[in-house]
């Protein structure tokens, strides 16, 4: 946690009745989901910034379009094959009347996106199964207000970070949370980490770097010599192979998913702006960040119960993101041979 004392204090799930989370996952072989249901409809945004993204009817979020509620979000393992998970959360909704309802048709709003865990575990991705399951658990949560579970779970089932010099670097990540309030104000953030990049506390300690042959971390700035050898001598030298091997892998290997979740009333183009803002967390948190292999995304839904001023949503955003991440890392287990910081 951060040296300095934060202005807002500690919240929790139960403080944001118009949401509920639910995961599902494939523990065995690597992958999971994670929904956001909002029933009632929440006011959504997005904003994307990795240039590796899979994501699913984002281009209804712009404030421009038509839509202006969702019935919830869906975030997933399994690369684009993921995707599929929205399906099962739109078959359980519209099986209950929870959607956008014309003639005889109910039809409900569920954007997504997913990160690609496809090399941990077996090759596995989440299917409408899981995709209904977690959505039955998001519903059940509506009711328990519980706050969700973190680590190995979920859309964070496969996730891992630090991987700038290769997969054999890897840190296990995980799904994170964590809210705040200020006043009647609640702002909760959601994440599912899986970044090429190593991760940080709120107060800028390192928290998962990329991990030596003699046991020690090393941080993004440290990575940086060892990747230009890289790209100078090609695959050729053994002291940069694991730098070799990353540049091998391709794009679209990485991607941090978030939710941002708040009670406040705010416009579809506030919302947009909301998790814009949103990505400073992930600046802060995640080094590097918004890289060419990763597919980073934020989701931002308002419930609209609450009054409040944009911008200062925005900063409990920011805080409460910035915790999620560490969370998100701290909670993760060991697995897939893959070691976590605890």
């Amino acid at each position: 946690m951060s040296s300095n004392p934060s202005a807002f204090t500690l919240a929790s799930k139960a403080d944001l009745p118009a949401f509920g989370i639910g995961s599902a996952e494939l523990a065995s072989r690597g992958t999971g989901c994670t929904f956001v249901a909002a029933p009632q409809g929440a006011v959504c945004g997005v904003d994307v910034r990795g240039a590796a993204p899979a994501t699913r009817e984002t281009d209804l979020l712009r404030p421009t379009n038509t839509v202006e509620k969702v019935h919830g979000v869906m975030i997933s393992g399994g690369s684009a094959f993921g995707l599929e998970a929205a399906c099962g959360a739109m078959d359980e909704l519209a099986a209950r009347g929870i959607g956008f309802h014309l003639m005889d048709a109910c039809v409900p709003i569920i954007p997504g996106a997913c990160l690609f865990d496809l090399p941990v575990g077996q090759f596995a991705y989440p299917r409408k199964e899981q995709g209904a399951e977690a959505c039955v658990n998001a519903l059940a949560n509506l009711e328990s207000g519980e706050d969700p579970q973190q680590g190995n779970i979920g859309a964070g089932t496969g996730a891992t970070v630090a991987k700038m010099l290769g997969p054999n670097c890897a840190v296990k990540a995980g799904l994170g949370w964590h809210a705040v309030a200020l006043g009647p104000v609640v702002v909760g953030a959601l994440v599912a980490v899986n970044a090429a990049g190593c991760v940080y506390d709120p107060a800028g300690n390192l928290l998962a770097g990329m991990r030596m042959a003699d046991g020690s971390m090393l941080d993004a700035q440290g990575a940086l010599p060892l990747m230009m050898q890289a790209a100078a001598q090609g695959t050729g030298a053994a002291s940069v192979a694991e730098a070799a091997a990353a540049q091998a892998a391709g794009p679209c290997v990485n991607t941090t998913l978030g939710v941002v979740l708040t009670n406040a009333r705010l416009t579809k183009a506030q919302a947009n702006r909301l998790a814009t803002a949103t990505h400073d967390a992930y600046a802060r948190s995640i080094k590097p960040v918004h890289t060419s292999n990763d597919g980073d995304c934020i989701f931002a839904m308002a419930s609209g119960d609450v009054a409040a001023q944009p911008d200062l949503v925005a900063m409990m955003a920011c805080e409460a993101m910035q915790q999620a991440i560490a969370n998100a890392v701290t909670f993760a287990t060991s697995a897939y041979g893959i070691p976590s910081v605890s």
